[in-house]
């Protein structure tokens, strides 16, 4: 088995870092997407939702790896212990950041809710694509599996965003 990302500079090792946190806040935010439902008439609402949610869900997972971590090593509790559990969540809330601030621009009638939602959609299924290519290169180093990561991955990704239709 051989570790790319170890090998790459910049940008590359850094996405690799944070993969875990930007899949599952995709994810996340996709699944908050789709529960939310039609809030068309209240765009602030549903950003305050949106980003609340996606933090709760950030700072539950960073909580429960530093309790783990402690229990696990019978370590104390310590600042550096709480920071490395955040570093590993935090990319998880930073997927939220760019459709909290669609909401709010359909809030101050920049866009329509409606765009707001698919353009929340779209960034959470390209940011599934590009991870999934990224699997797919690293694994094999080839072009096919790496368009095959990003099928799956976007495929997941689509399967979810259809859903709040289908659902709604």
């Amino acid at each position: 088995m051989r570790n790319e990302s170890a090998q790459m500079p910049g940008g590359w090792k850094r996405l690799d870092k944070a993969a875990f946190g930007i899949v599952y806040g995709a994810i996340t935010v996709l699944s908050i997407l789709m529960a939310i439902g039609d809030h068309s008439d209240a765009p602030f609402e549903t950003a305050a939702i949106l980003f609340g949610s996606v933090l709760a869900v950030t700072m539950a997972k960073a909580f429960s790896e530093l309790l783990a971590h402690a229990i696990d090593t019978g370590e104390r509790l310590t600042r550096s212990a709480w920071h490395a559990a955040w570093r590993h969540s935090s990319p998880s809330l930073s997927m939220a950041i760019l459709p909290a601030l669609l909401f709010l621009s359909a809030g101050l009638g920049m866009m329509t809710v409606e765009l707001a939602v698919g353009l929340s959609q779209l960034v959470s299924v390209a940011i599934l694509l590009l991870i999934g290519a990224r699997v797919g290169w690293v694994i094999d180093r080839r072009h096919w599996p790496a368009i095959g990561g990003a099928l799956f991955a976007g495929g997941i990704g689509l399967a979810l965003a259809g859903l709040k239709y289908v659902i709604h």
